[in-house]
């Protein structure tokens, strides 16, 4: 099932992620990655999924070099990963960290946006443009002069995702975005991503635990021991309780009402929205 997956996804753009027998490990002897294969096209949202330790947080950093690999070929908006390229390969990845404090350097939401431009060497017209254009996308215009210390969480991510989407990175890998955030605030980052794959430019990699993040994704690389345990679809995923199980994983609560509404005679097609569960529901009603 992995590799059917892998090879109907593979077709479809080219890669801009390709990872070829990857391993990495502190002790060679105990690897914390081992033979890692897997492509993503472009354009494509993956979830990353898989218990505490396995191993998520580690294979992302590795795309960047934030981790040197202990084995094995990385290639990136085909720069094959080495000393000399990891200065492209870093220019084409942004990523959003669990904790959006940790990515504040500026003492106020511009200066914070503008430092990441600084470092690509833009004309000041092109730097404004830019925070124009994304703080206005991300409604946060009205808090360019407010300290990171004064904003709400969900604020704060919207400022995080801000200052990496103006840096116009093809691949943005989202480490747990979402895990501090109240549940207002977690719409509004899947709305944000949501918009972003319409955009169709971004390769979105999500690490996360949230079902309704993973439903949302194309695409689902399953961790577990170091390993690849499932290269599948997020509707694969949640029909097999053995890989949930393996996942610390639960089923979306709109699969859990519909699993429900069979168990009275109300036959529903899974995956549904809310909506068309409620309309479901409201259309076996009206016909008693």
């Amino acid at each position: 099932m992995n590799q059917a997956y892998n090879d109907r996804t593979a077709g479809e753009k080219p890669a801009v992620i390709a990872l070829e027998g990857v391993s990495f490990g502190y002790d060679p002897e105990h690897p914390i990655l081992h033979d890692i294969n897997v492509s993503i096209p472009q354009g494509q949202w993956v979830s990353i999924v898989g218990p505490n330790g396995c191993g998520k947080s580690t294979l992302v950093k590795l795309l960047n070099a934030l981790l040197p690999k202990s084995a094995g070929h990385i290639s990136v908006c085909g720069h094959t990963l080495q000393e000399e390229t990891v200065q492209s390969i870093r220019q084409c990845i942004g990523m959003v960290f669990q904790n959006p404090d940790n990515q504040f350097i500026g003492q106020t939401v511009e200066e914070d946006i503008l430092f990441g431009l600084e470092g690509q060497c833009l004309s000041y017209e092109e730097m404004k443009e830019r925070l124009e254009f994304y703080t206005g996308k991300l409604g946060i215009g009205h808090l360019l002069s407010k300290h990171p210390g004064e904003l709400s969480g969900g604020q704060k991510q919207r400022v995080a995702i801000a200052s990496i989407l103006a840096m116009k990175p093809g691949i943005v890998i989202f480490d747990e975005a979402s895990s501090m955030l109240d549940e207002g605030s977690r719409d509004e980052l899947m709305g944000i991503l949501r918009d972003m794959q319409a955009a169709g430019s971004y390769t979105i990699l999500l690490i996360t635990h949230d079902a309704d993040e993973i439903l949302a994704s194309d695409r689902v690389l399953a961790l577990h021991g170091g390993s690849i345990a499932a290269d599948v679809s997020p509707a694969e995923l949640f029909r097999d309780a053995e890989l949930l199980e393996k996942c610390h994983l639960r089923e979306p609560y709109t699969w859990q009402l519909a699993r429900e509404l069979e168990s009275r005679g109300i036959t529903v097609d899974v995956p549904a929205s809310e909506k068309e569960l409620i309309d479901t529901l409201w259309q076996y009603n009206y016909s008693k």
